[in-house]
């Protein structure tokens, strides 16, 4: 389908901000007050075509308030929003022909319905070509490890191939912007690096620019060059996402389980025991991945003992912010950028 004219960013918001009244009960009395909540908070930033950009932050921090502005979903209370050059709210139904969308548990399949009729309905609501839709849920099937499930209703799917599924439906009439929100979620760790590798391939062979909020910080690492941190409904970050680890001090966590009782393994290089647990048999350490990998690390423990099982965590989302707060950051006010 034709693309619209390539705007000289794909998202452009000057100082977005969206109100809420609230009506709360005034302590024991039924009268009740209003409240002003400010979901999101003077928000400035721009992200150009091609781009992967990371849009994270604790719950309540005002993502998905800020999602459902750029799609047309809600209207500003003050400052300035465009999607694809195009106002949403005013001009949603065109905007609606050139975006993707996964959004939250919000789905945009036929329940009853078997996945195929799904993509059959959207294919014609997008006014695709046959041979064009044909060809493109073929390829989105295939790439997606979709072909057991096209005649299962979607209320009989697994919460991973509804993910799955979702993404297909966001991506079938070739959008040029894709926003997503916890893409990966329900996925074994195969299945989501297949959806991982997918959405990279999408972005290579068609420029397709992502904005992805998650929880899962390797969703970021694998798939994002930026990331932007909200919190109370301000930007708090906006830069790279080594930049974010290095400032942050984000650790990933080793957890060894050891064949024998084992001294506490806490003089281990560039690494730091946080537990130890039954003699010593079970031990977590935290390291930068900056200044040591996880196989080296690993190396070093089985240098001491026997490793029968290993896990490796991975820094939540809640920690970065949690630790962004900690060093005292500012939000970052309209216009500039942290490095």
């Amino acid at each position: 389908m034709a693309q619209c004219e390539l705007p000289e960013a794909i998202i452009d918001i000057d100082n977005l901000t969206r109100e809420f009244i609230l009506h709360r009960k005034n302590g024991h009395r039924w009268r009740r007050r209003r409240e002003k909540l400010i979901a999101v908070n003077r928000m400035t930033f721009r992200i150009e075509h091609g781009a992967a950009v990371g849009y994270i932050g604790a719950n309540g921090a005002g993502k998905s308030t800020t999602i459902k502005m750029l799609t047309g979903i809600l209207v500003p209370t003050a400052g300035s929003v465009r999607t694809c050059g195009l106002e949403p709210v005013r001009q949603r139904r065109e905007l609606a022909a050139r975006i993707g969308v996964v959004f939250g548990q919000r789905s945009q399949l036929w329940w009853d319905l078997p996945l195929r009729e799904s993509f059959s309905i959207l294919a014609a609501i997008h006014r695709l070509e046959p041979d064009i839709a044909h060809k493109r849920t073929h390829e989105l099937v295939e790439q997606l490890e979709m072909a057991e499930t096209l005649d299962t209703p979607v209320r009989q799917l697994s919460l991973g191939q509804r993910m799955r599924a979702e993404v297909a439906a966001a991506l079938l009439h070739s959008p040029e912007l894709v926003i997503l929100d916890e893409p990966t979620i329900g996925l074994d760790v195969l299945s989501k690096q297949r959806l991982r590798e997918f959405l990279r391939a999408e972005r290579t062979d068609r420029g397709t620019t992502l904005l992805l909020t998650t929880h899962d910080m390797v969703d970021i690492e694998r798939l994002c060059d930026r990331v932007l941190v909200v919190d109370h409904g301000s930007l708090v970050y906006d830069g790279s996402v080594t930049g974010l680890a290095v400032r942050v001090g984000a650790r990933r966590v080793l957890t060894v389980d050891l064949a024998v009782p084992t001294r506490d393994l806490d003089d281990l290089p560039c690494s730091e025991l946080l537990t130890s647990e039954a003699g010593g048999m079970r031990q977590r350490l935290a390291f930068d991945a900056e200044q040591i990998t996880a196989a080296r690390l690993l190396t070093a423990v089985s240098d001491r003992a026997e490793v029968r099982d290993l896990s490796i965590e991975e820094p939540g989302i809640e920690d970065v912010v949690r630790r962004i707060y900690e060093s005292a950051w500012c939000p970052i006010s309209p216009g500039s950028r942290a490095p």
